[in-house]
């Protein structure tokens, strides 16, 4: 139930990736047929890609992941355009890649705007046009958030930011797959992207560069992905993305639909067995298979423990600082305290999860959520007053 925090590879992606790994396992860089061989099906990925964006193949740049596309974009955007100005907006809920990323040039001498979010976790446009200045050389804002799942307005954003001197970035990790991009139609200058979100490996990713913007070199060493990042290029993981990113794009509409009936009966199913919780994010606009309550009066970390012992992979927040103790950051800038912040839990569903699996947890969760309140000291505050 932490599909948030990654996927399994789907059998027909591994079956794509395995010769790749013996048979045809050339240097992509090599001019004989071995070589051609593995050139020929990372051009393929690229395509694929593409095709699923609405861009041109020569726009795709494949990465080791979301987080260095991320950080490639908003360096490469501030190194590129720092004659222009120095002055960066993005939000209070990035994920740590383009938040710490943005604290990394502010260091560097540039001012970053961090947009507030309402109770639901969407941004307010007039703030965005509000903090645009002549300056403003980029804009980040992401997709889909992966804690709260609250899709972002993308396509207006990218329609204000258009008629700007800035760049417009989108950290698309969580969104690939939940929701049709169109590059071009959303105005989007550079996005970042994950394989291990979709069902494909974990340790390839891709930034979508629009043509002209030229992405200054991230590695030297090589000519490979047009000279802006050397070193040999993964093959087989490459050939698993565009695989499982060929699966994910085909035909979005059917696939929300089942994780939007999981999603629904999940959270129906919560609401109708347990008491005192709050839903976190937008009850529609979220993504389909995301989940995210507060439990109030316990601890997160507890109930993720909990959960462990009873079979169930969740995650209180974000998969990358699962290991910390603070509130989330997301929670916190939703408005919520944070005592109740720490109370959070996220479920996020795949399309192998099922109504059985939902019951069981929930069953769990209800027996769970029951015995740590007796523990709890609010609680029993609560049941006196009551």
């Amino acid at each position: 139930m932490d599909n948030a925090a990654t996927t399994k590879v789907k059998e027909e992606v591994l079956n794509e990736m395995l010769p790749y790994f013996t048979e045809k396992y050339g240097n992509p860089s090599s001019i004989y047929r071995l070589g051609r061989e593995s050139r020929n099906a990372v051009e393929e990925a690229r395509k694929k890609i593409a095709k699923g964006l609405n861009a041109d193949p020569k726009e795709i740049f494949f990465t080791s992941g979301g987080s260095e596309a991320d950080n490639w974009a908003i360096k490469m955007a501030a190194e590129k355009l720092e004659s222009k100005g120095k002055h960066i907006i993005t939000t209070e809920i990035e994920h740590h890649a383009v938040l710490h990323t943005c604290q990394y040039l502010e260091k560097k001498g540039y001012e970053v705007t961090y947009l507030p979010v309402d109770e639901y976790g969407m941004i307010n446009l007039e703030d965005l046009k509000s903090a645009l200045r002549d300056d403003t050389i980029l804009v980040t804002i992401m997709f889909a958030n992966n804690e709260i799942g609250t899709i972002q307005p993308i396509k207006e954003i990218g329609e204000i930011v258009k008629n700007s001197n800035a760049l417009f970035h989108t950290d698309a990790v969580q969104a690939i797959g939940a929701v049709d991009i169109d590059v071009r139609d959303m105005n989007i200058d550079m996005l970042s992207a994950s394989a291990h979100k979709i069902h494909g490996p974990k340790g390839i990713g891709f930034l979508y560069a629009k043509k002209g913007i030229r992405p200054i070199p991230l590695i030297h060493g090589g000519a490979q992905e047009r000279s802006k990042r050397a070193g040999t290029e993964n093959v087989p993981y490459i050939v698993g993305y565009g695989k499982a990113f060929e699966i994910a794009t085909n035909n979005i509409k059917a696939h929300n639909e089942k994780l939007i009936e999981l999603r629904n009966y999940l959270m129906e199913e919560l609401e109708k067995n347990i008491e005192d919780i709050k839903l976190n994010g937008h009850r529609t606009e979220r993504l389909p298979g995301n989940v995210n309550y507060s439990f109030l009066y316990i601890e997160g970390e507890s109930l993720l423990l909990s959960l462990d012992l009873a079979g169930v992979a969740a995650s209180s927040g974000s998969a990358c600082t699962s290991g910390s103790l603070d509130p989330s950051h997301v929670l916190l800038a939703i408005g919520l305290p944070h005592e109740i912040a720490h109370g959070s839990l996220r479920l996020s569903l795949s399309e192998f999860n099922t109504k059985e699996e939902i019951d069981y947890v929930v069953k769990n969760l209800k027996d769970i959520v029951a015995r740590l309140r007796e523990w709890s000291p609010l609680y029993q505050d609560k049941k006196e007053r009551a």
